[in-house]
């Protein structure tokens, strides 16, 4: 049902030839105890850029990629050790805008809950899973509000998620929420339990049109910058 209700939901590359720089991230969905759960990585504190924070596999595409898919299984190889052929990838969702201003994708794919993580310290600290309900129905959870330097406002989530096989909280938010949130909403078809910037009646056609919003936002400060 899942696998069916995520693919209603592929882009696929219809949002590739936007001139913005490419970067791919992908969600690793696995069954555990009967519920689906969701792979997340914490960034290593060595690295120039957000170290600490809690993020998916992924990165920035690279020449060698074929598409955003091959971008988001390398990078995943890349940083914990997850063999492309042992993903199976079900589609691409809407593309989110990151603080640099590259467009990322996230690519959804369900992977073994035998799959024995093995970080690469350079770039991850820590490999965790959440239960995707947490994703529509958090114990603890806030939101907060980011308008871009046009004047466009979006809602930006923040979850903490007590984990207890670590033992300590995660602070997973932003872009990555903004998936994981989305994700959690397209497979369960059911209201959270907080307010979403999409109307859930329409959630394709709300989530195409809240991404055009944002992309208009940014490409006109890039215009006006020209």
């Amino acid at each position: 049902e899942a696998r069916r209700r995520l693919r209603q939901f592929d882009v696929g590359d219809k949002f590739s030839r936007l001139p913005l720089p490419r970067a791919a991230v992908l969600l690793p969905l696995m069954v555990r105890g009967g519920r689906l759960h969701l792979l997340l990585t914490v960034r290593s504190m060595q690295l120039r850029r957000s170290p600490g924070e809690v993020c998916f596999p992924g990165g920035k595409s690279e020449a060698t990629d074929k598409d955003d898919i091959d971008t988001a299984l390398r990078e995943a190889k890349e940083e914990v050790g997850l063999e492309p052929e042992k993903v199976e990838v079900i589609c691409r969702l809407m593309p989110g805008i990151d603080k640099m201003n590259n467009l990322v994708t996230p690519v959804v794919g369900f992977i073994e809950d035998t799959f024995q993580v093995t970080p690469n310290p350079d770039e991850v600290s820590e490999v965790f899973v959440v239960p995707l309900e947490y994703f529509v129905k958090p114990l603890n959870y806030k939101t907060s509000f980011y308008k871009t330097s046009s004047g466009y406002l979006t809602r930006i989530h923040c979850f903490i998620y007590d984990d207890q096989e670590h033992k300590r909280s995660f602070k997973i938010w932003g872009l990555t929420a903004h998936f994981a949130v989305f994700l959690a909403l397209v497979i369960f078809g059911e209201r959270p339990t907080f307010e979403v910037d999409y109307d859930l009646d329409n959630l394709i056609s709300s989530s195409e049109n809240y991404f055009i919003n944002l992309y208009a936002s940014i490409y006109e400060r890039k215009k006006s910058n020209l």
